[in-house]
């Protein structure tokens, strides 16, 4: 519990004043998602909860893209907690192959702590909490909400998504309506699915409204 904690004060540190969808509290939901699916699913608990509460530590879209950031930081603070060196890979391991824009180059035959913690990362992002991230995200970048003539671009490569700019709501097609058929395991599959009805309840929702029809 040590280590957790103190895990837990340097996510805190290093996030403060972050967007607030990827905050702490985004961390901390991740967090209790991985050990939520951890007792059904099983896996190293330790190696878990670690690369869940460090998985945001840096992440590249509020580092000028740079991937290598989180790395260094991680094995520094794990290094210097004496936390041993297998696990430390694990962790590592973990944190730059889990995120969806890197889906396509991730190696075949993840860990199952990788699933876990990837697939408590996505649950976040759909569902209410989902919508509200996304929205919040989209006022960050100073997207535009909407637009008629601006259609989502499906099967982006990484570079065209780590570019990408469209609309909000073009989001939830070109990701969060994604990412329930992309979990790993039968625990988090069962979150999802009403969280993702919920969104496409929403967007039903927000087309009557954006159109007004009744």
């Amino acid at each position: 519990m040590e280590l957790i904690n103190k895990t837990i004060e340097l996510v805190k540190e290093k996030l403060k004043g972050t967007e607030s969808g990827h905050d702490w509290f985004h961390i901390e939901r991740v967090w209790n998602l991985s050990l939520k699916i951890h007792e059904k699913e099983g896996g190293d608990k330790l190696v878990i909860e670690l690369a869940a509460l460090l998985h945001d530590i840096a992440d590249p879209k509020f580092h000028n893209g740079d991937e290598t950031i989180a790395t260094k930081i991680v094995t520094e603070f794990l290094n210097h907690e004496k936390v041993d060196s297998g696990t430390i890979e694990k962790v590592i391991f973990i944190i730059e192959n889990m995120s969806f824009k890197n889906r396509n180059d991730a190696p075949e035959n993840l860990p199952l702590e990788l699933k876990i913690v990837q697939d408590a990362d996505r649950i976040d992002a759909i569902g209410a909490i989902g919508i509200a991230r996304t929205f919040n995200f989209g006022g960050y970048k100073n997207n535009l909400m909407y637009h008629p003539d601006i259609h989502p671009k499906l099967n982006q490569t990484k570079e065209e998504y780590k570019k990408s700019n469209g609309t909000t709501i073009n989001h939830f097609y070109e990701k969060l309506l994604l990412l329930k058929d992309l979990l790993n395991t039968e625990t988090a599959k069962e979150i999802a699915e009403q969280r993702h009805q919920f969104m496409l309840q929403f967007l039903d929702q927000f087309y009557k409204e954006w159109n007004v029809t009744f």
